[in-house]
């Protein structure tokens, strides 16, 4: 079994998964867009070039997502990403990265678990949890 992570966009998600390829070292493995799929015909005028699909390897995880159609978009909320990393420096850069132009809900600092630990809501709005734990 595997369990992974699935983002859910108003019409930016290529732009966050560029975004997120520079800054997590990903490769974009696949990227289907509406107007490729077979079901085009189902999306919104306008919407052929959004995102329909992509998916996304970091490390040994997926990270995957999609545009919707403002009908099925909505916030996220409930949940962060959350990204684990050897070096403090490493987790300092991640950090930083994602928290610019987004929301700062805990500064990256130690803590009593790590090294570095921080939690921030990207410009994509998507919230994640960057941690760098002690031994």
């Amino acid at each position: 079994m595997e369990i992974n992570t699935y983002l859910n966009f108003n019409g930016n998600c290529e732009e966050a998964f560029k975004f997120y390829e520079k800054v997590l070292g990903g490769q974009v493995l696949m990227k289907m867009t509406a107007e490729e799929s077979p079901v085009a015909e189902h999306f919104p005028p306008g919407w052929g070039k959004k995102i329909m699909h992509i998916r996304m390897k970091i490390g040994g995880q997926l990270l995957m997502g999609s545009d919707s159609p403002p009908e099925y978009s909505s916030t996220p909320a409930g949940f962060a990403v959350s990204i684990v990393v050897d070096t403090p420096e490493e987790a300092d850069r991640i950090f930083n990265a994602l928290a610019e132009g987004g929301e700062i809900g805990m500064p990256i600092e130690e803590t009593f678990w790590a090294h570095r630990f921080g939690m921030t809501k990207d410009r994509f709005g998507v919230p994640w949890m960057v941690n760098c734990e002690k031994s």
